[in-house]
């Protein structure tokens, strides 16, 4: 992608964009699924931090919960209305928002989907998110890479978000099975797989104590686990806790995605083996310049090679590095992480 960023602060550190380029400082809005979840709370302060730096006007807007998707329509509206250049936003609803999406770019506004794709994606104008697919690839290689002769033996507890199947919990899902090496059958569908290796799927709607409810059911399925996949670290922190209940936390590996200082600090204290990081202040800062471009030149965002939407990277963190496997440990974790 390739973004004029070094000249558009250089145009508005010298001021060309107040007078010259612009009769007007260009408005930008964020609007986030809430403004209490930690990941949210970066991408915002990402975003407000790169705004003023460009000398933008940034409209942050969140729903007030998870699903919220009558607030995020009102805040659109409001940003057609206001003359804005661009919108970045987490969709709640990502079907249903998108009629309100489609009137915004017919406003001539630049639409950035962050994190969770539109369904279908193409309703925006591009996907700045982490390759959530890669994400669990990566936690997959590490875990099997750690059980050695013993991955062909494995017992695995895979704990999903929810019985929607969106696409990132499919993704990751996905991802870590192939990076474990079994075979997905439908890679857009979570537990199709024939592998006996898996004792079985349950949901946690991405909580701690769903987390642990999913693994009291998992164990009670096969008390044998011995691998635990989880959507997200509270998750895993859940099922790190059903497992402690069951004396069993030193016999359990568990991987987990998301990067928030509370599962960087697991990682530290031998909770969670592996995570893969995603950077959300860095998925908002990236979202605006590139509305920034698309105000001063029209200039529209394009994918990353090979991929149908932007990345912007994951990293593995772990305490315990395998061969073949790139990865920092928790100490730089810890200084890279949100939350």
């Amino acid at each position: 992608m390739k973004f004029m960023y070094r000249k558009l602060a250089c145009m508005v550190a010298a001021g060309a964009l107040s007078t010259a380029a612009m009769a007007e400082t260009p408005i930008i809005g964020l609007i986030t699924k809430t403004n209490t979840n930690p990941f949210f709370v970066k991408m915002k302060e990402g975003a407000q931090e790169k705004a003023q730096e460009l000398g933008l006007e940034l409209r942050t807007f969140a729903g007030r919960y998870d699903g919220d998707n009558e607030t995020q329509v009102q805040a659109i509206e409001n940003l057609i209305a206001s003359g804005a250049k661009g919108i970045l936003i987490t969709p709640s609803d990502p079907a249903g928002i998108v009629p309100t999406i489609q009137r915004a770019r017919e406003a001539g506004l630049l639409v950035i989907a962050l994190d969770t794709p539109l369904s279908p994606a193409s309703a925006a104008d591009m996907t700045f998110a982490t390759d959530n697919f890669k994400a669990g690839e990566m936690i997959g290689k590490w875990a099997k890479a750690k059980m050695g002769d013993k991955a062909k033996d494995a017992k695995i507890a895979l704990l999903d978000l929810n019985t929607s199947e969106i696409s990132v919990d499919v993704a990751r899902d996905q991802g870590f099975l192939k990076g474990f090496g079994i075979d997905i059958k439908d890679p857009h569908d979570i537990g199709d797989e024939t592998d006996s290796r898996i004792v079985g799927n349950d949901v946690t709607q991405g909580s701690e104590e769903g987390g642990r409810r999913a693994m009291e059911n998992l164990m009670q399925k096969d008390p044998d686990v011995n691998l635990v996949y989880t959507i997200n670290e509270p998750a895993a922190a859940g099922a790190y806790e059903a497992l402690k209940s069951f004396g069993m936390e030193d016999d359990v590996m568990i991987v987990s995605v998301d990067g928030g200082c509370p599962g960087v600090r697991n990682i530290r204290d031998g909770v969670i083996g592996a995570t893969s990081m995603q950077f959300p202040l860095k998925m908002a800062a990236e979202g605006v310049e590139a509305i920034a471009t698309f105000a001063l030149s029209g200039t529209k965002p394009t994918a990353t090679d090979g991929l149908d939407f932007y990345d912007t990277g994951v990293t593995l963190i772990t305490n315990s590095p395998a061969d073949g496997v790139q990865s920092v440990d928790s100490s730089v974790g810890l200084n890279m992480c949100w939350g």
